[in-house]
């Protein structure tokens, strides 16, 4: 048999589906045009009002800012996309640290030994939250909650049990510290600019993030459990194992962001995170994502985090007091909510 194509009335096409997008329609429709328009107006703000803020090495400075954040803002993104929320990313950050060095320092073992048990042990607490929230259907805020204040007592309970005080031993002058180091806090030079290694790691994340999305079955997955976890069941969608998934993602970033702390200063504050997972939300919000989930995208939360580093480096250059951080921060967060809802209500009249 011979596949003939449907008959085509006069003037319309034979499928809907074959339709072209307008440009404008394709570009409405981007859940981070609203942070983009954002940044480019925080850009040109402290470009103004700060005279240091366009130097190369303030440049530097303001991206390595973001990273911080962005490694942590991408699968942060991706589980809000799912749905979910984690409330427990910023004390695991600390967490990851403290095994890394502790295991290190009381094992006297290869520093790359502490490491590897922390990439386990983090792994291990994305999982639980994953399991933990499919199992017993309770709210991602009440289980990454509890999974919050259990971490912030183990951080500080453990850390002075084993180091005596609230922060750990030096592991400066262990082997193996060199080559962690320079895999998670080295830096190098690139056109009169400081390069942070963080950098690297993500836009690494965003690129991998952006392809899961976008090219992947599990990226069909996330949006589909994101949007109606029941409705992404009925055909076939596996939410339980994509919402593992995606907190065993952020665990991972934990376990980056947490070896970075540890090399870049080799000593660890138990008391350090508490906060931070707002700030990491708030990134992935003003990038575009839905707190209802099913919307977003990975580059979305790499502006977001653009925009975090530029205010947060912006207001030191241009002298303010910083205490109005938070201000601008919470300021920013109710202003991109809003552009993004807009956006997105113009991206569906246009449809």
């Amino acid at each position: 048999m011979t596949a003939t194509a449907p008959p085509v009335k006069d003037g319309a096409p034979a499928d809907e589906r074959l339709l072209r997008t307008s440009p404008l329609r394709a570009l409405l429709g981007r859940p981070e045009l609203g942070s983009v328009v954002g940044a480019v107006a925080v850009f040109l703000f402290f470009s103004i009002v700060a005279d240091s803020f366009l130097r190369a090495s303030s440049f530097g400075t303001v991206l390595y800012a973001a990273s911080t954040i962005g490694i942590m803002a991408v699968p942060v993104a991706l589980l809000m996309i799912g749905g979910e929320f984690d409330l427990s990313a910023g004390v695991l950050v600390t967490s990851s640290a403290l095994i890394s060095s502790m295991f290190s320092y009381q094992m006297t073992a290869n520093v790359w030994v502490g490491v590897l048990v922390s990439l386990l042990a983090t792994l291990a607490v994305g999982v639980f939250n994953g399991v933990m929230l499919t199992r017993t259907k309770l709210p991602s805020f009440i289980i990454t909650l509890g999974t919050f204040l259990m971490l912030t007592g183990l951080n500080l309970g453990l850390t002075k049990l084993i180091s005596g005080t609230v922060s750990t031993k030096t592991i400066a002058d262990m082997e193996g510290f060199s080559s962690a180091r320079a895999l998670f806090a080295s830096q190098f030079t690139l056109g009169g600019v400081d390069v942070k290694v963080t950098i690297l790691w993500w836009l690494g994340l965003v690129a991998l993030a952006t392809w899961i999305l976008l090219r992947t079955r599990f990226g069909n997955w996330i949006f589909a459990a994101g949007g109606g976890a029941d409705a992404a069941r009925a055909v076939g969608v596996p939410v339980r194992t994509t919402k593992i998934g995606l907190y065993a993602g952020v665990a991972f970033c934990a376990w980056v962001s947490g070896q970075h702390l540890l090399f870049s200063f080799d000593v660890v504050q138990s008391g350090e995170g508490v906060g931070n997972e707002l700030i990491y939300i708030i990134a992935a919000v003003i990038g575009g994502c839905l707190i209802t989930g099913g919307y977003g995208s990975a580059i979305g939360s790499a502006v977001g985090a653009f925009i975090f580093g530029m205010t947060s480096k912006g207001i030191v250059y241009a002298e303010w007091n910083p205490d109005w951080f938070k201000f601008f921060l919470g300021a920013m967060l109710l202003l991109a909510t809003l552009l993004n809802a807009w956006v997105r209500k113009r991206a569906e009249a246009t449809k």
